[in-house]
């Protein structure tokens, strides 16, 4: 399916971790310092792809437009870094296909749309993570996802052709960047999936249901 393969890019929140808690946690931080009720976590899931966005776009359905938006995704911003390492962890089956990637000899690499602020401290948090070879920001490049730049980044880090490398995501943009860089691309099937797009539409050329099924499509690539 995707011929010989160097490398293997994975998109970060929804993807290699949960991190719907701690994000849905600090949009539900903020209506509760305006004594408004808690939502569930299940409301907020399905928009954490899209970060402080997706978050206030649930808690107060805010939208960049509005004149306190700059001001409110501040203080989501600074209510997630105090929290955004109590709850987040890697999905189950992450572990061990990280191990599975590795004893095959493919390098792997982290391309999220997270910035630096974030990424850095988090990724400093999760064990499991620190074999990644490179991991690259939504501002590290001066394009963040759907465009190519922060995937073809990575490459250029890894010294990986883009051809020869997978990217693996759980949001449309993630395939979007993936195509135009020229990679394989497979949806994660396990993430957050905020598009209103179905999957199978997203132009992937594979999709996989779990971190088990992805190391199969490999397998049998």
């Amino acid at each position: 399916m995707f011929g010989s393969i160097d490398a293997v890019l994975f998109d970060l929140d929804g993807t290699l971790i949960d991190s719907a808690p701690d994000l849905g946690g600090a949009a539900d931080d903020m209506r509760v310092a305006r004594a408004m009720p808690c939502l569930p976590i299940e409301r907020y899931r399905p928009m954490c792809g899209a970060g402080a966005r997706g978050m206030l776009a649930v808690a107060f359905g805010m939208a960049p437009e509005h004149p306190d938006y700059p001001a409110m995704r501040e203080e989501f911003f600074q209510r997630y870094e105090q929290r955004m390492t109590l709850n987040t962890q890697v999905f189950d089956g992450v572990t061990d296909m990280i191990d599975a990637l590795e004893q095959r000899g493919l390098a792997w690499g982290i391309v999220t749309n997270k910035s630096q602020r974030f990424t850095g401290p988090l990724l400093a948090s999760v064990d499991e993570l620190a074999g990644a070879a490179t991991a690259i920001s939504g501002d590290t490049t001066p394009h963040a996802k759907p465009h190519p730049a922060p995937l073809l980044e990575a490459c250029r880090r890894m010294a990986v052709d883009p051809a020869r490398c997978v990217y693996v995501g759980d949001d449309e943009r993630d395939i979007v960047a993936g195509l135009a860089a020229g990679m394989g691309t497979v949806a994660a099937a396990w993430g957050y999936l905020g598009s209103a797009t179905a999957i199978e539409a997203w132009g992937a050329h594979a999709i996989a249901k779990s971190p088990v099924e992805l190391l199969k499509l490999l397998d049998n690539a």
